[in-house]
């Protein structure tokens, strides 16, 4: 199942070079392998689920009730914040993880099919949004947490990849510096030899991304912003280059004082 799905992505990306196309064979990827998702995409100790951990302590420490999951796939994350008490939403574009999501035990738990790009909620809709392993299959991440944002009230949560903190230290250096000069959109589509995207088995299609990249949009949104390494590559390394330049995987969590929102 999982090569035929990957052949079919492959044949979807041969010749194509607009982004449109790659989310469709990024769908149905997921459309394909829905079934064994969760087998194949979720690990019990996985840097998503300590991202979970370290979120639901946070979540409560701002007294959250209500949180939408967006792109939730089966519904891990989601079936995990209700576990822990609180009110979860999901939303989610592939209607075959939704279906595959029901049958594993989201009885309960609203779902919505729809994109992350467009939420159809109302502003403040929610105490918090969050978004686990989402944003890198996303050839423009900005629109999506722009409207996380929006319908966030006290805070907002990103697990995802970092790109600075893969590979050798003089790799991570060399992608950092050509991201501070604009030149890592030129470089990365040279190395991928003019796709602008990976492609894998594992991973469908994956653009470089690093929730360094949102990090000052949810600034500009939150009175403070935490960073929370989930997943460190390599020896572990301290001081100032970490997480940036040490975690593969990094949980962004920016959040509104609490006097603001107590008020409202």
């Amino acid at each position: 199942m999982l090569e035929e799905a990957r052949a079919g992505l492959a044949d979807r990306m041969t010749g194509t070079r607009h982004g449109g196309d790659r989310t469709r064979a990024q769908r149905a990827y997921y459309a394909a392998t829905a079934a064994a998702y969760e087998r194949t995409h979720v690990g019990e100790f996985d840097e998503h689920m300590r991202a979970l951990l370290y979120a639901v302590a946070i979540l409560r420490a701002h007294q959250v009730r209500t949180v939408l999951d967006v792109g939730t796939g089966t519904g891990r994350a989601a079936k995990a914040l209700r576990e822990a008490g609180f009110d979860a939403v999901g939303i989610e574009p592939v209607r075959e993880l939704l279906v595959a999501g029901r049958r594993s035990g989201l009885e309960g738990i609203p779902m919505f099919r729809g994109e992350g790009s467009a939420l159809p909620f109302r502003d403040d809709s929610f105490d918090a949004v969050c978004e686990f392993g989402v944003l890198h299959h996303v050839k423009n991440p900005r629109p999506v947490v722009d409207e996380m944002l929006r319908v966030a009230r006290k805070a907002v949560l990103l697990s995802d990849t970092n790109r600075f903190g893969r590979a050798s230290m003089t790799s991570r250096l060399a992608k950092l510096a050509l991201w501070k000069l604009g030149a890592w959109p030129l470089a990365y589509r040279v190395w991928t030899r003019g796709r602008g995207c990976d492609l894998s088995e594992c991973d469908g299609v994956a653009y470089s991304y690093s929730v360094y990249d949102s990090l000052n949009q949810v600034a500009r949104w939150a009175d403070r912003v935490m960073l929370i390494p989930t997943k460190v590559e390599g020896s572990p390394r301290r001081g100032w280059m970490h997480p940036l330049l040490t975690s593969s995987h990094i949980l962004l969590c920016g959040a509104r004082e609490f006097d603001e929102w107590a008020r409202t």
